[in-house]
C-alpha cells in the first residue's frame, strides 16, 4: 500500500501521479481536516474536497480548487442580501456541502461521509480524514489578534505576517484506525508536497500519528513544497520563515529529519544534497514540479522505490 499524508494542491497533484502509477486499490491519502470550517451552516471539509475533484477530474485547472464549469448564483443571493461571500462556493459544490452536512447530522462520522463521496465520483483510492473530531488551525498575527485559517488564506489571502500557528483541539483528538492502519500497514508513507506548517502540521497533531510516523521512520519519504527557496503555492515559505525556519530544502529537512529517513528534492536544489545528508537524510533529486505528464508519476515510483525497499 502507498500511503500519503496530504493536504492541498500539491498533495492532489501527487496523489494523481500515484494513481497513474499504481492500481489505485493501493493508494490511500490520510487528509489534513484543519482547515475545515463550518460557514453558512455547511460543514466544509476544503482538504478532502480539493483531493476528491482533482482525482475525479473535475477541478478547476485555473483556480485549482472548486469544480470545474462552475456558476455562482448562490453566491450572488447571498451578497445581495450582505450575507458574507469572502469564502466563494460555487453552486455544485454546494452540493457536496449539503450532502455532508446533512449525513453529519444524521450522525454519520465524516471518514463514512467521505467514504461516500469519493464513491459517488468514481475514486477507487482512499480519502480518509485524519480524524473524526474537530480540529481547527488559528494563526496568531504579527500584528495581533487570532483568525481561522480560511480566514487567513482566503478572506486576507495569506498578505499578514504570522507569530504563531496551533491547532486547536488536536490534544484531544484521535487517529481514526482506518487512518492509523493506512500508516502503520503501508509499504511506503509518503509526505506529499503540502505546506509543512499548515497542512501536514495539523496531521501530525493529531493524536496517535506522530508516534506512527517516527516508529517506521526508514520506510517514510518526504518530499519538499519548498524549491529554490520558494513554494510553487500558498504561502509555506513565507511562513516558515515566519516561524523562524529557513525557507529552503535544508529547512524542511530539518523539519522531517525525524519522520523520513529520505527527502526528495528537486534538481534546482542538488548541491544542497550534502548538507541534507549531514543532517541525517538520504537524498533523491529529481524533477518535482508536477506541471509536465509524467511527472507526478516519476515522482511517485521514485519513492515508492526508496520507501518500500528498506
Amino acid at each position: 500500500m502507498h500511503t500519503v499524508l496530504a493536504g492541498g494542491v500539491g498533495a492532489a497533484r501527487y496523489l494523481l501521479g500515484a494513481l497513474e502509477a499504481f492500481d489505485p486499490a493501493e493508494v490511500t491519502a490520510v487528509v489534513n481536516v484543519g482547515d475545515d470550517i463550518t460557514l453558512h451552516g455547511l460543514s466544509i471539509s476544503p482538504d478532502l474536497d480539493t483531493c476528491t475533484y482533482t482525482l475525479a477530474g473535475a477541478i478547476d485547472p485555473e483556480r485549482g480548487w472548486g469544480l470545474v464549469d462552475e456558476s455562482w448564483q448562490a453566491m450572488a443571493e447571498l451578497g445581495r442580501y450582505g450575507g458574507e461571500s469572502w469564502f466563494s462556493l460555487g453552486d455544485r459544490d454546494i452540493g457536496t456541502h449539503l450532502y455532508r452536512t446533512h449525513r453529519l447530522g444524521q450522525g454519520a462520522t465524516l471518514t463514512e461521509v467521505t467514504a461516500e463521496i469519493t464513491a459517488a465520483w468514481g475514486l477507487r483510492c482512499r480519502l480518509l480524514p485524519v480524524t473524526d473530531d474537530r480540529i481547527e488551525t488559528r494563526l496568531t498575527l504579527v500584528d495581533g489578534g487570532e483568525i481561522g485559517f480560511q480566514e487567513y488564506f482566503v478572506r486576507l489571502r495569506h498578505d499578514v505576517e504570522v507569530s504563531s500557528v496551533r491547532f486547536v483541539g488536536a490534544g484531544e483528538a484521535v487517529a481514526t484506525d482506518a487512518a492509523l492502519a493506512a500508516i502503520t500497514e503501508a509499504d511506503t508513507v509518503v509526505i506529499a508536497p503540502s505546506n509543512p506548517v499548515v497542512s501536514i502540521g495539523p496531521l501530525l497533531a493529531v493524536g496517535g500519528v506522530d508516534d506512527a510516523i517516527r516508529a517506521r521512520r526508514e520506510r517514510n519519504v518526504a518530499v519538499s513544497p519548498i524549491i529554490g527557496g520558494k513554494a510553487l503555492k500558498g504561502p509555506a515559505d513565507r511562513l516558515l520563515r515566519e516561524l523562524g525556519e529557513e525557507s529552503s530544502v535544508l529547512g524542511v529537512a530539518r523539519r522531517y529529519r525525524d519522520l523520513a529517513a529520505t527527502l526528495v528534492i528537486d534538481d534546482i536544489d542538488r548541491d544542497l544534497s550534502d548538507e541534507i545528508e549531514a543532517i541525517g537524510m538520504r537524498v533523491i533529486a529529481m524533477p518535482t514540479i508536477m506541471s509536465e505528464p509524467g511527472v507526478a508519476a516519476a515522482l511517485a515510483r521514485a519513492c515508492h522505490a526508496a520507501g518500500g525497499s528498506r
